[in-house]
């Protein structure tokens, strides 16, 4: 008898070009973004951009279990459930498609809300190097009241280059290079620092310059503000969390 894969409702990390799910964002200049959906084989922290919010949602219209069906619909699904009409605030479509798709997707934003293209691999190769080489280090969750949106620096040159650095992700997914991975989630976070300087506070940037650039080929905050530190690494890593990527 084969054994029974988990069925709770799974988690998603964010690698590269967040914020491009945005219209505001991706109408100045199109790019990508890369997420993966993540079995739930520990339970990440609130407020520390895993999803964890639209990952409620989702619990509530389907119990704490995968749906079955059309995962891109089910996506569309939660996406309409977590922004009703009248929503101050539009929760961007990455989360969804993050949390409901298998394996690791490349999302292209041309200024919707909806990805103009979505490139996706479930190759279990692909995801189990991928599995292996992230670690994600706990950081602080961000703050109650917390807005990463109170000051904006919206260039066309830095929303291609986020946008390029979604695309840049993938590829060295594909090729499984650990390298290009780092370099590409070192240019989301840098970008953002620039581009919107609140999702990058003081103390985090001082925690990436003193501890993970000089080590690694780049890191990236799971989310704005706080929560994890993603970093790629072929080494084992002591005190940081692992992940397993679902396909």
């Amino acid at each position: 008898m084969t054994e029974k894969k988990e069925l709770r409702f799974p988690y998603r990390v964010c690698l590269a070009g967040g914020w491009m799910d945005q219209p505001w964002v991706s109408e100045i200049y199109p790019g990508s973004v890369v997420v993966a959906q993540i079995q739930p084989t520990i339970d990440f922290n609130d407020r520390s951009g895993m999803a964890t919010s639209s990952r409620k949602i989702g619990i509530e219209l389907w119990g704490n279990q995968y749906p079955e069906g059309d995962s891109y619909r089910k996506a569309q699904l939660l996406f309409g459930a977590e922004n009703p009409p009248g929503a101050e605030y539009v929760s961007g479509s990455q989360d969804h498609i993050g949390l409901l798709v298998p394996g690791i997707s490349r999302l292209d934003y041309d200024g919707g809300y909806w990805p103009s293209n979505i490139e996706n691999t479930m190759d279990p190769e692909t995801c189990e190097w991928l599995s292996e080489v992230l670690h994600l280090a706990p950081l602080e969750p961000r703050p109650e009241g917390y807005n990463p949106l109170v000051e904006k620096n919206l260039t066309s040159s830095l929303v291609k280059n986020l946008g390029e650095s979604g695309k840049k992700c993938f590829e060295a997914i594909q090729k499984k290079d650990v390298s290009l991975l780092g370099e590409a989630m070192k240019e989301t976070f840098l970008i953002w620092r620039e581009m919107l300087p609140h999702t990058v506070p003081d103390w985090v940037m001082k925690e990436m310059q003193n501890n993970y650039f000089p080590k690694y080929s780049g890191a990236i905050t799971s989310g704005s503000g706080g929560g994890y530190i993603v970093f790629p690494s072929e080494r084992k890593m002591e005190g940081t969390l692992k992940i397993k990527i679902r396909y």
